[in-house]
Order: C-alpha cells, then sequence, then structure tokens
C-alpha cells in the first residue's frame, strides 16, 4: 500500500491546505508531523514556542481523527522517519508546504530533497504566504501578492481512509523534549479554533481603530489583531484572513458612515500589514544569510556584545523604565507590539551596542509568533546594518511619555516604581533622595541606575552609523542591496509598515531542490 505522506511543519491546519487537498485526489494519506529534538535545541527555540506548537497539533490530531486518520506523530530526525515509513509501507509521493525558516530547516529541507531523489519519490512543495520561491526580480512582486490572495480558498477533504498498524502516538512535553523552563502564563492559546474567534473578535469588533491603536502597549494588547502566532504556526492560512479581511471591508462599505466609523482605515492598514509580512519573508527567502550576516559588508564587525549589558536588558533591568516594563511584558506574554519590538532592538543595538544576533536570539526565543524571516530582517534593519533603511535610533524616555503618558503600563510592569510619582516614572533617577525615600524606591537599589546616559549613547551611535555611510563604497553597495529587496512600492518606505505582531554564501537562494 504506497501512501501519499503529507508533511505538516508550520501549517497546522485542514482547511486551505493544498498539500493535504492534493494528496487525497491520489490515494491513501499519512498525516505526518515529525517532533524533531535537534529543532527545538537550535538558540531560537523556547518551551514558550512547543507549548503553543503542541496546543496547536492536538487540535490537529482531533480533526484529522474526525476525517477518520489521525495525525501521526514521530520523534527524531525527519529523513529517518521517512525511511523507516518507506521501508515499511512505501511512499509514492511527499507533500507539504514550503518553508522559510531559520538555517538550520534550510538544511534540513535539502536533506530531504537529496533523500526523495534518492528514493525516486516525487516531493511536490506547494507556496507559503505570498512567498516566491527562486524570485530573482522584485519588480511585480507586490502584483503576485495580490494574485495569490486572491485564489480561491480549499475546502478539507471529506474523510480520509484509516491507515492499519500506523500508531499515531502521543506529543511530548517540553521537558520530554529537554527544553528549559519558560514561563509564559500570559501566553495565547494555541490552535486553529483560538484563530478564528481571534479574527472574528478583530474584525468585528476590536479592530475599529487598529490604525490608531497599534503603537502604544498600553492599547495594542487589546487593539491589535494578537493573529501572528496563529499565522506563523499556520493555524489559519494568510489567504483567509486576507480575504476575510477583504469581506469585512466590503460589507462596511454598505452601512451608513457612521455605523462604519473608523473601519475603513483599520482595515486597511491591517492588510498593508499582510502584505509587508510577507515582503520581509521574501528578503530571507532570497537571501538566507541574513540571519547571520549583515547585510551591508561596511557593517560586518561593527558591534561586540558586553555580557553584562546583554543580561540586563534580557532581563529587563537597564534602569531605564520603558525599555524595562517592554521587556517584562514580552517575558510574560509572548508578545509586544511591533513598535515596542523595535524599540527593545533599537536600544540594545544603539544605545548599548549590543550585536543585533544576539539581541535577536533572545527575542526570538520570547516570542510565540517567530517568524524568521520577519525576525531577522527586522534585527538587521532595526540595528542600521543593511545600508538602505533610514537609521532609527528611538528615545525609550520619548517613546514612553508618548505612548505612556501617566506612566500606568510602567506601574503595572514594574513594581519597583509603584510608589514612584508619575512625574518621576519615566526618569526615576532625577528624584531626589528625599523623593526616592518617601516612594520607597532608592535608584541603584531598589531599581537600577540607567545602564548608560542614553542622550549620550544615542549620539555616539548616530556619530559612528553616519560616519560608515560616508565612507567611500557605502552607496554603491547599498544600491546593490535595495535592488535585490527593496519594496517597488511607490512612496512608502521599506519597512514603515510591518506586521506588528519575525550558511550560505551571499545571495544564495532557499531552493532546496
Amino acid at each position: 500500500m504506497a501512501l501519499q505522506v503529507v508533511w505538516f511543519k508550520r501549517d497546522l491546519r485542514l482547511a486551505d491546505h493544498r498539500p493535504l487537498v492534493e494528496a487525497a485526489r491520489r490515494g491513501p494519506v499519512l498525516p505526518l508531523y515529525v517532533v524533531e529534538p535537534d529543532l527545538w535545541r537550535q538558540p531560537d527555540s523556547s518551551a514558550r514556542q512547543w507549548s503553543f506548537c503542541r496546543e496547536a497539533l492536538q487540535e490537529l490530531q482531533e480533526a484529522l481523527a474526525g476525517l477518520g486518520q489521525p495525525l501521526v506523530v514521530r520523534v527524531g530526525d525527519v529523513v529517518a522517519v521517512l525511511e523507516a515509513a518507506h521501508r515499511r509501507h512505501g511512499i509514492a509521493g511527499l507533500w507539504s508546504h514550503q518553508e522559510t525558516g531559520n538555517l538550520w530547516t534550510f538544511a534540513r529541507d535539502r536533506r530531504v530533497a537529496a533523500w526523495a531523489r534518492d528514493r525516486g519519490i516525487p516531493w511536490q512543495e506547494w507556496a507559503s504566504f505570498g512567498v516566491i520561491r527562486g524570485l530573482k526580480d522584485r519588480r511585480g512582486w507586490a502584483r503576485a501578492w495580490e494574485q495569490r490572495m486572491a485564489e480561491p480558498l480549499l475546502e478539507a477533504p471529506i474523510a480520509l481512509p484509516p491507515l492499519a498498524g500506523i500508531a499515531p502516538r502521543e506529543l511530548p512535553s517540553a521537558a520530554e523534549l529537554g527544553l528549559a523552563p519558560d514561563p509564559c502564563p500570559g501566553r495565547q492559546a494555541g490552535g486553529r479554533q483560538a484563530g478564528l474567534e481571534l479574527l472574528a473578535g478583530f474584525l468585528r469588533q476590536r479592530g475599529r481603530g487598529y490604525h490608531h491603536r497599534l503603537s502604544s502597549p498600553l492599547t495594542a494588547f487589546e487593539g491589535c489583531s494578537r493573529l501572528s502566532p496563529h499565522l506563523a504556526w499556520g493555524t489559519l492560512s494568510m489567504g483567509e484572513v486576507t480575504q476575510a479581511a477583504r469581506a469585512r471591508r466590503a460589507a462596511l462599505a454598505t452601512l451608513p458612515a457612521e455605523a462604519a466609523a473608523g473601519w475603513p482605515r483599520a482595515l486597511d492598514a491591517f492588510l498593508s500589514r499582510l502584505h509587508w509580512h510577507c515582503h520581509f519573508i521574501q528578503k530571507l527567502e532570497r537571501e538566507p544569510s541574513i540571519e547571520i550576516q549583515e547585510l551591508h559588508p561596511a557593517t560586518r564587525g561593527l558591534r561586540h556584545t558586553d555580557p553584562e549589558r546583554l543580561a540586563a536588558w534580557c532581563a529587563g533591568c537597564t534602569g531605564v523604565p520603558f525599555v524595562d516594563a517592554c521587556m517584562r511584558a514580552l517575558h510574560h506574554s509572548g508578545w509586544i507590539n511591533f513598535r515596542m519590538r523595535a524599540m527593545l532592538l533599537s536600544f540594545a543595538s544603539h544605545h548599548l551596542w549590543i550585536d543585533w544576533r544576539d539581541s535577536g536570539l533572545h527575542l526570538a526565543r520570547q516570542f510565540v509568533d517567530y517568524e524568521p524571516g520577519i525576525h531577522w530582517s527586522q534585527c538587521q534593519m532595526q540595528s542600521g546594518t543593511t545600508g538602505i533603511n533610514t537609521i532609527r535610533i528611538y528615545n525609550p524616555i520619548k517613546q514612553g511619555l508618548d505612548h505612556d503618558p501617566e506612566g500606568v503600563f510602567l506601574g503595572r510592569w514594574l513594581p519597583e516604581l509603584a510608589g514612584v510619582p508619575a512625574i518621576w516614572r519615566h526618569e526615576p533617577w532625577r528624584m531626589d533622595p528625599a523623593t526616592q525615600a518617601a516612594s520607597g524606591c532608592g535608584i541603584g537599589c531598589d531599581y537600577p541606575a540607567p545602564i548608560v546616559d542614553v542622550a549620550a549613547a544615542a549620539r555616539e551611535a548616530r556619530e559612528r552609523l553616519w560616519g560608515l555611510r560616508r565612507q567611500s563604497g557605502f552607496g554603491a553597495a547599498a544600491a546593490a542591496i535595495q535592488e535585490r529587496h527593496g519594496s517597488r512600492r511607490r512612496r512608502v518606505a521599506d519597512g514603515q509598515l510591518c506586521l506588528d505582531l519575525g550558511l550560505h554564501g551571499e545571495g544564495a537562494s532557499r531552493s532546496v531542490t
């Protein structure tokens, strides 16, 4: 009995799943998920991510069981798992979505491709998102994205014949995978049902005024879609989210103006971010080395991480309240809004002069919605190593005053500052000794003194970075990078919009065949 193996990766759903639909048309289907211990040992992986993934897999198991054939789970190396299945049952075809993951998954996919070729087994990969594999030129990419998002959504097969003699098996726990304890009490729930409820709630209620609410951490946790982990793990498809948003926008156009107030701009902003989600992943698809090597050669070797500064930043103990509050909120929930992600990276890169690879790995582990293509492009963009983006050095004090003027967010996440008057919360080191004593917050004792002089550190970083850009040859190299990766949309700065929701030679293609 030759099987059609559907290899689930970061596409944990039945609806709008072309590999499953195509495989089911050709014969008995073995739906397979391989828990890869080596993947979960990578420095960008964490227990909070596995917990979300595991919940999604449990729901997927139940959904597939309802069709007649449960999800088959195996733990180990995927090539070894496929070889064992082929020897015992025979594999007629391997089906999956393309994955633009980290360098580890890229290398793994190339091993799978070599194995399939050696066995004469066709491996059919279908596109994920709007990312185009093998793309050499960005011209026309936006139009191609629109065409993909307009494709009809696919319904799941009605039934799958059960396979005798193949045990589904249980999913391992985080501890069984050897993952370090990673408490994340505010983490979002995994699974398609949770994603569908979020999507409906956002499009019907929470999304009104999205374009105003997405920047401040006071409003973003409720006002943003919170769909990013469901897109990252594939419990929802990009096509169904895009089409649902467009259908909602069309329905609102039929309502009186007062009933639709706030919605058109909100949905336009949301749809723009869905587009830019794929735009950034396309960068990593085109140039996998973005994960580990600066895009612009003049910025290589620019920073050398101070371990003490890195540890303070990771712990949310830099002495700069808005930075620390954002980091602690992220520890708790596994999510924070895009502007605050950018500020955290900017502070680490420019004020603390931490290498973006070190800060990027910590954030990758914290993000339940970690998406390598978005994340590593953003790490480079916010640290000024792309050579083509405006140098962004966020002032964390101004960001706090702009987005949390009364210090409410600070009070929520920094209990050390609970007794500090709002006027001092963003710069508590400016309190005199008597005020510190009265507020119960001694600087350097109850709450750390700032790890750097914010203004002086920003000034030094700005001088270094602009000095590099004035060097001979910098512009020519930047022009080549822009040609490979820059947006072709007019009047929109590359990276201005992004999902708020993340070794091969330079220019290497991500083809696995």
